[in-house]
């Protein structure tokens, strides 16, 4: 059968703008006709020692608007026209923005080039069109889900696919062909400062269940998914992006928990695979991170797990490989221990130099080079690049954020939202008249714009004299005498943590005086209402808050969903994927079903 009359409408959309091929289990995307491998044949024949390494190294651009004589745009046609790299990483951007600004980059290049990006949450996480200042102005992008953690409160498979499907279609509609997910860490450390809520969950088994149903729907429909972090960065306490962690348990243990979900997305045809920037002395005892260790990347992945797709490093400029060994020592090392992809590099033409240079000391030969450019170009045939590598800017406008996409994510995040305790079962707040005193207190960093404005004006619907505060999570707390005086008057408040994971902090953990605050309404036995939109692990910290419920993320989706569940609008029947120590396990959750707004101050339902 023809491959795009095989297809729905969306994915015939998204496949006239580069994806080609039939899918197939353990091929990526499509398979390589005959006539495509004498077009990788020819490529790799004409390219010498540098270009082969130039292949093999992406640098990371913004999908941001650049006039053609900015330095920025300069700095990508040197890059593209001088270095003759093989791909990038394309960052924040609107998704015209950054469709455009592909289209204009493949035109530069002599070989297609791949793309690849942190769509771990839909491609809104990365195509949105951000906030116009100062007057907030949400200015719209592509399909955001919430992060994989709430999917794992769902446990449902089909919610992955869809995530996946949706994402492959409106990335592809972009230019964008590798998505840097899933997540396939299972985070079974709760003080992990960067994983959290990015991963699955908990057990491995469900990491690895929802990870295949998401590689089976971004696969299936044009775009190739990349596991990461392999082996596992779920059982740290370090940032591998400020310093280098070590996991040290056994291979036993590795063999039951952290490899798990890899060996399924192995099994589940996974075209790509990133590698973790730490240490695992089990499987290397050289201290060596996985990212530079050909035991980790030739002896397990490609020689006990038989991947052979596209490993692609993690970032080279993370402080996990380049403490250690510096930028061009790293390279060299993570193209030996078998590395096809290097992305974001601190310096795009000396990383290439260094490639080079290994070849020159003996460290590997050109041959080695051959192989991963060799994956790489296979690669671009199967998504079609070698015939088509334009995407169709009606076509972008057409698929990404639509309506029915939108929807999608909406149900995964409704779904998600999770209540581990409610010891007065305050909630759904049907039962409080719309006259009722709430207080809102949101704690956020100043920076998150997004931060309350969604969750706050849907509970404002329902409870019109809602007072909403504010308050800065990186600030010394001064407002908080002033927060527990209105908490007096209130007749029940409603707090919500934005704090979250970040690539640029050390620990997800609530401030103090955050802390004492929550402490301080408990003990004058307020009724309380405790929201995560940030770090679930929060009742941690907090054991004493009688009411907490977990929205994942506060994403506009996710935030929506919370204050529905709240007002009694929505459902909840989350379940933990994760256990929150001291007292809640896997699994834990309460039910509330719909109850509607809350009543009138007579009594009766509006």
């Amino acid at each position: 059968m023809d491959f795009y009359r095989a297809l729905p409408r969306t994915v015939m959309l998204a496949c006239a703008v580069g994806c080609a091929g039939r899918a197939a289990p353990g091929a990526g995307v499509g398979s390589v006709s005959r006539g495509s491998l004498r077009w990788v044949d020819a490529e790799l024949a004409r390219m010498t020692l540098r270009q082969k390494a130039a292949q093999m190294v992406w640098p990371s651009v913004l999908g941001d608007y650049a006039p053609a004589d900015s330095p920025e745009w300069k700095r990508v046609r040197h890059w593209i026209i001088d270095d003759e790299v093989g791909g990038f990483t394309v960052s924040v951007g609107s998704p015209l923005e950054i469709a455009v600004k592909l289209n204009a980059m493949q035109r530069l290049a002599a070989t297609p080039l791949l793309v690849g990006a942190d769509l771990e949450f839909g491609a809104g996480y990365r195509a949105r069109g951000g906030y116009f200042l100062p007057n907030g102005i949400d200015l719209g992008g592509a399909t955001l889900f919430p992060p994989e953690m709430a999917i794992g409160a769902t446990g449902d498979t089909s919610l992955a696919y869809e995530q996946g499907r949706i994402t492959a279609i409106e990335g592809r509609a972009l230019g964008i062909h590798i998505d840097y997910a899933p997540v396939l860490d299972v985070n079974n450390n709760p003080d992990n400062p960067v994983i959290n809520t990015r991963s699955y969950g908990e057990d491995p088994k469900q990491v690895a269940r929802l990870g295949a149903s998401f590689i089976r729907g971004l696969q299936e429909h044009g775009m190739i998914a990349t596991g990461k972090h392999f082996p596992g960065h779920g059982d740290t306490e370090t940032n591998s992006h400020l310093a280098l962690p070590v996991v040290n348990v056994s291979r036993a243990r590795l063999d039951t928990v952290e490899l798990v979900p890899f060996r399924a997305a192995v099994g589940a045809g996974v075209g790509g695979m990133m590698s973790f920037h730490g240490s695992m002395p089990a499987l290397d005892s050289s201290g060596d991170p996985g990212t530079l260790s050909e035991k980790v990347l030739g002896g397990v992945l490609r020689g006990e797990m038989g991947f052979r797709g596209v490993i692609i490093s993690d970032a080279m400029d993370m402080r996990g490989v380049l403490d250690r060994y510096g930028a061009s020592e790293a390279a060299i090392r993570a193209v030996a221990a078998g590395a096809d992809v290097l992305i974001q590099p601190e310096n795009v033409t000396a990383t290439i130099d260094a490639i080079v240079a290994g070849v020159a000391q003996g460290r590997y030969n050109e041959d080695r080079l051959g192989q991963s450019v060799r994956r790489i170009l296979e690669e671009k045939v199967r998504l079609g690049l070698d015939r088509r590598r334009l995407v169709d800017l009606d076509s972008a406008r057409a698929l990404a954020g639509d309506s029915e996409n939108v929807a999608a994510a909406a149900r995964s995040a409704e779904r998600s939202i999770t209540l581990v305790r409610d010891s007065a079962r305050l909630l759904p707040l049907a039962r409080l008249p719309r006259t009722a005193s709430v207080l809102a207190v949101t704690l956020a960093r100043r920076a998150d714009l997004a931060a309350g404005t969604i969750f706050d004006a849907e509970l404002r619907r329902a409870m019109p004299s809602l007072r909403s505060e504010f308050v800065d999570a990186d600030g010394r707390g001064e407002e908080f005498a002033a927060l527990l005086r209105a908490a007096d008057s209130a007749e029940i408040v409603v707090v919500s943590s934005y704090v979250a994971h970040a690539w640029n902090v050390s620990s997800i953990s609530a401030p103090r005086a955050f802390a004492e605050f929550m402490r301080a309404l408990i003990t004058r036995r307020r009724p309380i209402v405790l929201v995560a939109m940030g770090n679930p692990y929060l009742l941690s910290q907090l054991p004493e808050a009688p009411t907490y419920l977990i929205a994942w993320g506060g994403f506009p989706l996710s935030q929506l969903a919370a204050a529905r569940a709240v007002v009694g609008l929505a459902p909840i029947g989350g379940r933990l994927p994760i256990h929150i120590p001291p007292s809640w396990p896997i699994g834990a959750g309460e039910m509330r079903a719909v109850q509607g707004m809350p009543a009138p101050a007579s009594g009766k339902r509006p």
